[in-house]
């Protein structure tokens, strides 16, 4: 079969999805119709927001579906009339059967890990708070649990000791459009051979998780290692972001967000949570082991600058500490 008798229906929404759709489309794929969310309203005034994917699918005029549910009645009939040989998915929904099922050649997704480890939500915030040396991406059949689907193909990326999730997140997804169309060539050559997650591991025990990220999971504890806390801190940067609370005498807690960090070679022998500074150019906070030096933060109402920026115009109180 040729590339352009194939019909495709892709779903996705963020930025990450955008580069797929847009490798298939630069290099002559049929795709008969794109899956979005629905328009939400966001920002100042609640001006209603596309999704990036949205707005590539206007700019190329591609047939555009935005579902509120998925098992809506209207829309599956609607997406079964664009008689799709193959689904992509890339950073969208959790699709029911009825949906993932439907094309001929089935549907497969983009993951942002190497599979089976790091199944769930946030497998690149993950993969860099465990201090992992090397990431990937994944291209996987549907099947019925998130995430378990069979492996089409895989490709690895190093991640540096400061790298943080959106560096990685920029490379994976380049990477990541790659996959996408090397499995449609695949797919489309009848030379797929997709193998079962199962004969990637022996024990269950053994895959790391990738949990949805909430507030509490990105507070930074001071009483673990400086290894640790630098990890934390450039895995959830620049998104969620890593966040403590500077407590001075007599102030209220004021909540602060860590974007960058170093570890600093030295034994620790104060106790955690405590400044280290010269409020000119560094910024020092002790740890179980050692310490952290900040290097690009944010007090609230203000935006992220490098703490030399920072200690400029602010002054840590003497006996302030992080907790």
């Amino acid at each position: 079969m040729d590339k352009k008798d194939l019909r495709i229906v892709f779903m996705g929404t963020p930025d990450f999805a955008v580069e797929s759709l847009k490798k298939l489309v630069e290099n002559g794929y049929n795709i008969v119709g794109v899956i979005t969310m629905p328009d939400k309203p966001s920002g100042r005034g609640y001006k209603i927001q596309y999704s990036a994917v949205k707005k590539y699918a206007l700019e190329q005029n591609l047939p555009l579906l935005q579902p509120e549910k998925l098992k809506d009645e209207n829309f599956l009939n609607e997406l079964k009339a664009l008689e799709a040989d193959l689904q992509i998915v890339v950073a969208f929904r959790m699709l029911p059967e009825v949906v993932w099922d439907m094309p001929r050649l089935g549907t497969f997704n983009l993951h942002g890990s190497l599979l089976p480890q790091y199944r769930g939500a946030a497998p690149i915030n993950w993969s860099i708070i465990n201090g992992d040396k090397e990431t990937g991406v994944t291209t996987f059949f549907l099947t019925h649990e998130i995430d378990t689907g069979k492996i089409i193909l895989q490709e690895k990326i190093k991640i540096g000791e400061n790298d943080n999730a959106g560096k990685i997140h920029d490379e994976l997804m380049i990477v990541g459009a790659g996959l996408v169309q090397k499995t449609v060539d695949m797919i489309l050559e009848g030379s797929v051979d997709a193998v079962d997650q199962k004969q990637f591991f022996s024990d269950e025990k053994d895959l790391k998780h990738a949990p949805k990220i909430f507030k509490e999971t990105c507070r930074i504890n001071w009483n673990k290692s400086a290894g640790e806390i630098h990890n934390l801190i450039r895995g959830m940067s620049p998104y969620p972001t890593a966040w403590t609370e500077l407590l001075s005498e007599g102030k209220e807690p004021q909540m602060v967000k860590i974007y960058r960090s170093k570890v600093v070679s030295s034994a620790n022998t104060v106790v955690p949570g405590t400044i280290l500074t010269d409020n000119k150019t560094y910024l020092h906070i002790a740890c179980a082991d050692g310490l952290i030096s900040v290097e690009e933060i944010q007090f609230a109402g203000k935006k992220a600058m490098n703490i030399d920026e920072v200690l400029r115009g602010y002054k840590i109180e003497e006996g302030a500490y992080f907790k």
